[in-house]
């Protein structure tokens, strides 16, 4: 989801996502510095490496993968991906790029959101879509993209290598169908039916962004409800064994400063958002810790939650959430008070 400023009640865009893979898949955020380099090595294939430095960037990724589920660099770009379903075949293609790989890609490559929307279309006519996106399973997909920065929005869609771009008017959702009137015309399969799966969902999330003035902590909110469809298929999602919600972020991307994200590990239901500095390296306890949340009662994680925030807006907490301060959240998750799991 994003809200452009005028949509949002601080005047600032808000990017939200969650990401819902396999289960059992753990996932890692991670601080990726500035670097140069000829060639880059991602997921499936090498791509030419960029001639300027990379921009430092924090993003969330399976551990497996080299690419990102979604992101926010230093020069305030965010960028998620969702799988989708065409009237093309991706088991067809060679291997080639996920949409993981185009997220952190344009991420490192991308000082704004029209740039980022640039890399992925050049990247993805030349190179394609292919490989697998799922661990120990081929399951090889094309995506449609969000990208946000402090002043603009764009959809991206994709079928192979052919790409769709729509910019954002002030508010946007995405969820894991084509979006775009033309290119949804002429892309999503009649023999696939998403409103079961899909659509309640992306109502739900084209609702809670349309409902203005938009909040962060509304976004945080929203991504934790049960709602949206049946059988789990929910905005935080549970389906026993094939799907479920296992990270989030929210950022908030303002024109004048570096961007806060704020990333959790596990189901955002059962889980908190930490609060990072984009562009600081930091030290994140590992991810099994996030996991084991499950059993925390809801009402002290929100008060750890607001903790974090509280210290980062008190300044408590220095740039880039150092040693000291995963020190700190370390202790306040050893400390919570558990309650047997619900569901």
């Amino acid at each position: 989801m994003v809200a452009l400023p005028a949509a949002t009640a601080e005047g600032v865009t808000l990017f939200a996502k969650n990401s819902d893979r396999p289960p059992h898949e753990r996932q890692v955020v991670q601080h990726v510095p500035s670097r140069r380099e000829d060639v880059t090595a991602t997921t499936h294939v090498a791509v030419a490496g960029h001639p300027e430095p990379t921009f430092a960037l924090t993003g969330s990724r399976p551990t497996w993968m080299w690419g990102m589920e979604h992101g926010v660099n230093e020069a305030g770009v965010a960028v998620g991906n969702e799988m989708i379903i065409t009237t093309d075949d991706p088991k067809a293609e060679p291997p080639g790029l996920t949409g993981m790989d185009l997220v952190r890609l344009a991420l490192e490559r991308s000082p704004d959101a029209r740039t980022a929307v640039d890399v992925i279309t050049e990247l993805a006519e030349r190179h394609g879509q292919g490989g697998t996106g799922h661990d120990h399973v081929e399951l090889p997909y094309f995506s449609s993209f969000l990208v946000a920065d402090p002043h603009s929005a764009w959809v991206v869609e994709t079928s192979g290598r052919t790409v769709a771009v729509e910019e954002v008017g002030r508010t946007r959702a995405i969820s894991n169908r084509t979006t775009i009137p033309a290119f949804d015309e002429v892309h999503r399969p009649a023999q696939v039916s998403a409103e079961p799966f899909v659509d309640p969902r992306w109502e739900a999330c084209t609702a809670a962004v349309g409902s203005e003035a938009v909040t962060e902590v509304g976004l945080r909110q929203h991504l934790r409800r049960h709602v949206g469809g049946d059988g789990g298929w929910t905005v935080c999602m549970h389906v026993e064994g094939l799907e479920a919600t296992t990270a989030s972020l929210v950022t908030a991307l303002p024109a004048d400063e570096a961007p806060l994200a704020r990333f959790l590990l596990g189901s955002p239901c059962r889980s908190v958002y930490v609060p990072l500095l984009v562009g600081q390296p930091f030290r994140t306890p590992r991810p099994e810790r996030f996991a084991a949340l499950v059993d925390a009662d809801r009402s002290a994680l929100d008060d750890l939650e607001a903790s974090l925030d509280a210290a980062v807006a008190e300044g408590v907490v220095g740039p880039g959430w150092n040693d000291e301060a995963w020190r700190c959240v370390a202790a306040a998750l050893d400390a919570l008070p558990t309650t047997p799991a619900t569901g």
